[in-house]
C-alpha cells in the first residue's frame, strides 16, 4: 500500500512529543514541558499557529526569522507546486542548472539595488552554518591567511567552523578544541581589533551587525571604523547576515544602516520562504575565483543539495514576496511602533533597563527592580538559577495571551521578539497589552510568576534526580 501522509498525520497528531521523547531530543521535550511549552499546533497561517481546538497563537519568534513572509504563503506554495509540476532535472551534478542560476542572478540584482553591485558571485548552499563555513573558506583561500577575528556574544552557528567563532562559552562546553586562530573581541573595542589586524595574518572579521543573542549593534561609527582598519591592513569582512537579512532589520540588508561594503555576506533563514533549506554565499567575483582558480579546482567546495530546484524556487519566492508586499517597509514601520510603546512602557516600570529594537529584530533587557516586594522575587528566582527570569516573562506570553518570543540568551535577563514580517496593528496591539499585562503582574510578589520560577526549580530537579537514578540502574 503506498503511503497515506495525510491519513498517517490524522491519526498520529498529539504524539508528537511522546515521538520526540523516544526517537529524538529527549532532554528538549523535558525543557519544553517544564516550562508549558508543549503544545501540540495543527495548523498554521500567516503570524498564526493553531491548535486542534482552533485556539490561535501570535508567533512573535518565526521560526528564529525564518517565516519573515509569514508561515505557508499561498504564493510561495504555488511557486513551489508549478515547480513541483514542471519535471525538472534536478541535482545532475554534473550540469549547470536553470532555477540555481536565475536565483543567484536575483540576489546578485537585488544587492545591485541595495547599493552593493560589487557583491557580483554567488555560492548556494543549505543552512547558515553552511554558508559561515564557506565564507571562512573563501576569506583564507582569497588572503593566504590563516586567523580570524569575531566579535564576543556573538553566534555564527554550530558546525565547527562557524562554532569557532562564535564566541559564546555556551555553545562551547564538550565540544573542544576549536578551529586555530581565532580571536573575539569586544563589541566597539578599535583597539583590540587594530592590535589584531596590525600583525598582517587575519584572513577576516566576521560580524553580525545586529547580534542575536540579545539583539545588541554598535549606537556609534564602530563598524565604519571596524572596516576601514580591515582595508588599511588587507583583511576581509564577512558580514553574517543569515538572521538580519532579506528585511529583519527593516533594510533589505543590516549593512545598509551603516553604509557598509562588506567583501563577503551570508544569507539563510528568511531566503527559505519557510519551506525548503536555503541559503547563500555572496561576495566579489576576484574572491570567488581564488577559490575555485583551477580547473581541477572546480569543485574545491561543494555542497551536494544545494543547487536543488525546490530551493531555489522557494529562494525566488521569497526576494518576489518581499518586494511585492513592500514586507521591508512594513517591517521598519512596525518595528517602529513597538519600539515607541516599548520606551513608553520602560518610563512607567521599574525593571527594564533597555529596549534594543532594529527593524523587527526586537530585545527587552531588564534589570532588579527599585522596589522591596520586586527585588524580593529578583533575588530569589536569580538564587535558584541566572537564566531563569526572562522565563517567567515568555512562559505567561504563552500559557496565559497564547503569544510566543524568546529568552534570548543564556544567564541573560533578556527576551527577544522576532515577528513575521507581515504583522499589523492588530498584532503589535496584542503582543503590547500582553506584555504589559505580564510585567504587571510581576509586580505582585509573592504571586502566581513567581510562584512559577520555583516550580520551574522544582521540576527540573526532580526530572534530574529521576534520570540519574534511571542512569544508575
Amino acid at each position: 500500500m503506498p503511503l497515506d501522509i495525510k491519513a498517517l498525520v490524522a491519526s498520529r497528531m498529539g504524539e508528537n512529543y511522546d515521538l520526540h521523547h523516544n526517537y529524538l531530543n529527549r532532554t528538549l521535550v523535558k525543557v519544553q514541558r517544564t516550562i508549558g511549552f508543549d503544545k501540540v499546533y495543527t495548523r498554521a497561517k500567516g503570524s498564526y499557529l493553531y491548535d486542534k481546538d482552533g485556539n490561535d497563537y501570535l508567533d512573535f519568534l518565526s521560526g528564529f526569522g525564518v517565516y519573515a513572509i509569514g508561515r505557508n504563503h499561498d504564493g510561495a506554495q504555488k511557486i513551489i507546486r508549478d515547480v513541483l509540476d514542471l519535471d525538472l532535472p534536478n541535482m545532475v551534478q554534473l550540469d549547470s542548472a536553470l532555477m540555481s542560476g536565475l536565483l543567484a542572478e536575483a540576489l546578485v540584482k537585488r544587492l545591485a539595488k541595495q547599493g552593493a553591485p560589487h557583491l557580483n558571485a554567488v555560492f548556494l548552499c543549505n543552512s547558515g552554518t553552511e554558508s559561515v563555513e564557506g565564507a571562512l573558506k573563501f576569506a583564507k583561500c582569497a588572503t593566504g591567511r590563516p586567523r580570524l577575528v569575531s566579535l564576543k556574544n556573538s553566534y555564527h552557528g554550530l558546525s565547527y567552523g562557524s562554532l569557532s567563532v562564535t564566541a559564546n562559552p555556551y555553545f562551547h562546553e564538550g565540544f573542544g578544541p576549536f578551529v586555530p586562530g581565532v580571536v573575539n573581541i569586544d563589541l566597539g573595542d578599535l583597539a583590540a581589533l587594530e592590535y589584531e589586524l596590525k600583525k598582517g595574518d587575519v584572513a577576516a572579521l566576521i560580524m553580525e551587525l545586529v547580534q542575536g543573542k540579545g539583539v545588541k549593534f554598535a549606537k556609534d561609527d564602530f563598524y565604519q571604523q571596524a572596516q576601514a582598519l580591515c582595508r588599511k591592513y588587507g583583511t576581509l569582512l564577512i558580514c553574517d547576515e543569515v538572521q538580519t537579512g532579506l528585511g529583519r532589520t527593516g533594510k533589505w540588508f543590516a549593512f545598509e544602516h551603516w553604509g557598509l561594503e562588506p567583501d563577503i555576506i551570508t544569507l539563510a533563514k528568511a531566503l527559505s520562504a519557510g519551506y525548503v533549506p536555503a541559503a547563500a554565499i555572496i561576495t566579489r567575483r576576484d574572491i570567488y575565483q581564488k577559490t575555485f582558480s583551477r580547473m581541477d579546482r572546480c569543485i574545491v567546495h561543494s555542497t551536494t543539495f544545494g543547487r536543488n530546484n525546490l530551493a531555489c524556487a522557494s529562494g525566488l519566492a521569497a526576494l518576489a514576496i518581499l518586494e511585492e508586499e513592500n514586507l521591508i517597509e512594513n517591517a521598519a514601520k512596525q518595528g517602529a511602533e513597538i519600539e515607541r510603546r516599548l520606551l513608553e512602557l520602560q518610563k512607567r516600570s521599574d525593571m527594564i533597563k533597555e529596549v534594543r529594537v532594529k527593524g523587527l529584530m526586537c530585545a527587552v533587557e531588564f534589570e532588579e527592580p527599585k522596589s522591596m516586594m520586586g527585588k524580593m522575587g529578583w533575588k530569589l528566582v536569580h538564587s535558584l538559577d541566572k537564566g531563569m527570569f526572562p522565563q517567567l516573562i515568555v512562559t505567561p506570553m504563552l500559557s496565559k495571551h497564547r503569544i510566543l518570543t524568546q529568552v534570548a540568551a543564556n544567564n541573560s535577563d533578556v527576551v527577544k521578539f522576532l515577528p513575521p514580517l507581515i504583522i499589523g496593528q492588530t498584532e503589535v496591539d496584542r503582543f503590547m497589552v500582553a506584555f504589559e499585562s505580564v510585567l504587571g503582574d510581576l509586580k505582585k510578589f509573592p504571586g502566581p510568576v513567581w510562584d512559577l520560577g520555583q516550580n520551574f526549580f522544582k521540576a527540573m530537579k526532580s526530572t534530574d534526580a529521576q534520570e540519574e537514578e534511571l542512569a544508575a540502574h
